[in-house]
């Protein structure tokens, strides 16, 4: 395996032994192919961090650890990346352990790894269950900072949560919704899907709690259908299409989360059954959803700026570190109401 790195520097991007890395670039049988697999992630983990290892500032290793969809996680990956050279005088390098599905297990793991390989700090996007919450107390107790993300831990010691309001989040969707629907009282009121994953995301929880909220108080006749979406797009458009077809008044979409490929197979759904969506909302204005948006298929997107969010939880744990000064602090990431009309230049 040609690469441009000393061993300890793969090792340490790896998080494996210098002994392993070795045998792994030499070929020398033994090893797992899992663990070649981690080899060959960390030397191109190294080439797209190569900016940062010519620079002479302290260096701080920091692990990105994350269930989520592929699509969300590659967004969160890229800003970090982009985000590193522009913390100078500090070197931040980082580690990845991106999970789309999976089982509680493997974030637990991963969490317990980094206790015993070191970090100088942790960004998290997990569900809010306790061996999660057990995992962090570990993480924290070993002497490393951990900032939850998007989606938040309340019941843990870490040291911020960097994100959105997400029920403000939901709260303004439900605003948006009932504008665009109309009236939503008379002989034939309107239903909207709400699409969720199954896993206990506090993030998701807060949003549905807001959506709702603010729906009963504005289109207190309007009926809400909840779509789980955790076994890929066929079976969703599977579970949209029975949802369309037990409710004829379904109108709208309120998309929380959707994997890859899920608010496609959505308004796919939507086009099987001949029935109109007269309002989609989602969140996240990513490589999937920028499409659809730019074609008019959805009708907003609730987006915030990932660049300035990572930013802000490198800032923190830097903070935590006692490499930056001043009390640490965090404040809700603005919520931007991104249509076809206004779309960045440059998305996720």
């Amino acid at each position: 395996m040609a690469h441009p790195y000393r061993i300890r520097e793969i090792a340490a991007q790896a998080g494996l032994s210098e002994a392993t890395v070795d045998r792994v670039l030499h070929a020398r049988g033994g090893v797992r192919a899992s663990t070649v697999a981690e080899v060959q992630q960390a030397v191109a983990d190294l080439d797209r961090q190569r900016t940062q290892l010519r620079l002479n500032g302290r260096t701080f290793m920091v692990d990105l650890v994350m269930q989520a969809p592929a699509r969300f996680s590659a967004a969160v990956r890229g800003a970090l990346e982009a985000e590193l050279p522009s913390l100078r005088p500090a070197v931040l390098r980082s580690r990845f352990h991106l999970h789309e599905q999976g089982e509680v297990a493997a974030l637990v793991a991963d969490l317990d790894r980094i206790v015993r390989t070191g970090s100088h700090g942790v960004v998290l996007k997990a569900p809010d269950v306790p061996a999660v919450d057990a995992a962090v107390r570990r993480v924290v107790a070993a002497g490393i900072p951990v900032v939850t993300f998007v989606t938040d831990l309340p019941g843990t010691p870490r040291a911020a949560y960097v994100g959105v309001d997400n029920r403000a989040a939901g709260s303004t969707a439900a605003y948006l919704l009932t504008r665009w629907l109309g009236p939503t009282s008379g002989p034939s009121e309107p239903a909207v899907l709400v699409v969720r994953g199954s896993a206990s995301f506090r993030g998701e929880d807060d949003r549905e709690i807001g959506f709702r909220g603010v729906l009963r108080r504005l289109a207190p006749g309007c009926r809400v259908l909840d779509v789980v979406d955790d076994d890929g797009p066929v079976e969703l458009v599977r579970r949209v299409r029975d949802a369309l077809e037990a409710d004829p008044g379904v109108r709208g979409v309120y998309s929380m989360y959707a994997g890859a490929g899920g608010n496609a197979a959505v308004l796919d759904a939507f086009d099987r059954a001949g029935r109109d969506c007269a309002v989609f909302l989602a969140h996240d204005l990513d490589g999937e959803n920028s499409p659809l948006l730019q074609q008019g298929r959805i009708s907003a997107v609730l987006h915030h700026d990932l660049r300035t969010d990572v930013r802000r939880a490198a800032h923190v744990l830097l903070q935590a570190r006692r490499a930056l000064p001043g009390p640490i602090s965090a404040r809700p990431s603005d919520i931007q109401v991104v249509t076809p009309w206004n779309m960045p230049s440059a998305t996720w």
